[in-house]
């Protein structure tokens, strides 16, 4: 789910040895557009999932010669660094398992007991299942049948996410006091 298709894989591969050498995980990679292309990555730190302006100006200056010597999309496009969001992705099991108890939107590849869309609270991770509470009763999905995944916007999501960012700006003024 991270990439659609070879190019996005491609970048993927090309851009995760940097970004993970200065602390950040690749969310995801879309290329999109057909006259003028746009590439979008997201990322977020590992430390903490947060991402701000100056961890996207980074990033991308960071990868910037990354592409220089291997451009992997082809023609002009617009290069764009971005936070997944609050009502972001869910790519990873991890990130299922992060957000335990949190309300969310999951479609499938092909049905499921004749259904395609899921929305429901995150109940359980084990392994590749994923187990949903929704409206009709308990959902088991394999993460592997999952063609997206998103956290829906919630005033509890909103509060958790204040939370942590008090937290990681907490870390931040410490860390530049110690320095």
């Amino acid at each position: 789910m991270r990439a659609t298709n070879p190019v996005e894989a491609r970048v993927i591969a090309q851009i995760e040895p940097t970004a993970a050498g200065l602390g950040y995980r690749v969310v995801r990679v879309r290329l999109s557009g057909n006259r003028r292309k746009r590439l979008q990555i997201m990322a977020e730190r590992v430390s903490d999932g947060e991402m701000g302006i100056d961890d996207c100006t980074k990033l991308s200056r960071a990868l910037a010669p990354v592409f220089d010597l291997e451009d992997p999309v082809q023609g002009e496009y617009d290069l764009e660094i971005s936070s997944p969001g609050i009502d972001r992705p869910l790519m990873r099991v991890e990130d299922f398992e992060r957000f335990l108890g949190f309300d969310v939107k999951v479609e499938t590849a092909v049905p499921v007991n004749n259904q395609r869309r899921w929305k429901g609270v995150i109940a359980a991770v084990n392994g590749d299942d994923i187990t949903l509470t929704t409206d009709q009763g308990e959902a088991k999905l394999k993460f592997s049948a999952l063609s997206d995944a998103r956290l829906v916007l919630t005033d509890r999501l909103i509060e958790d996410d204040l939370r942590r960012a008090k937290a990681a700006e907490a870390v931040t003024e410490q860390n530049a006091d110690e320095g």
